[in-house]
């Protein structure tokens, strides 16, 4: 720890989580990691029972790090809703289609009615993650004016 300047801790989460998957489990993840809620639920009720420390239960139920662990604590200390993770920003982006504005105003608003679930709503109506992602801050900011395509429309001169 001295040599390299890093702290013992780390050094010692490296060694056991070398001992328990072996050198990839060193390596840099290139993606997110998928968590399911009920996943996150029972390591969150694990870890605030007091029985486990939060080495152990990122251990048992194979979290990446503390810190994951940790911010699944605070949202659920927060009264927030633990959701599935790593869904929209894992997979491939569907293929670009033509959406009317009917379209997006009801796929905004399905994504508000669902918590922006903006995973599910890319899944139901396959379009992107990032599609849904901005026609629901456009729709919260601007109302269903604001999701009119007005790309390639000449302005008149009072606008």
């Amino acid at each position: 720890a001295e040599k390299y300047d890093i702290h013992a801790e780390t050094i010692r989460e490296w060694r056991t989580s070398h001992d328990m998957a072996g050198v990839e489990s060193l390596e840099r993840s290139k993606c997110h990691k998928f968590y399911p809620a009920e996943l996150k639920y029972a390591a969150v009720k694990d870890f605030l029972s007091g029985r486990y420390t939060q080495r152990e239960v990122s251990r048992k139920y194979k979290i990446s790090s503390k810190s994951v662990l940790m911010k699944w604590v605070e949202l659920y200390n927060g009264h927030k809703t633990l959701k599935d993770s790593g869904r929209g920003r894992n997979r491939l982006m569907t293929k670009r289609k033509n959406v009317s504005l009917e379209e997006r105003i009801k796929i905004a608003k399905d994504c508000l009615a669902h918590g922006k679930d903006y995973a599910r709503s890319m899944e139901i109506h396959q379009v992107s993650y990032q599609q849904v992602y901005q026609w629901v801050k456009k729709y919260q900011e601007g109302g269903e004016e604001a999701l009119k395509d007005t790309r390639g429309k000449r302005k008149t001169e009072e606008e």
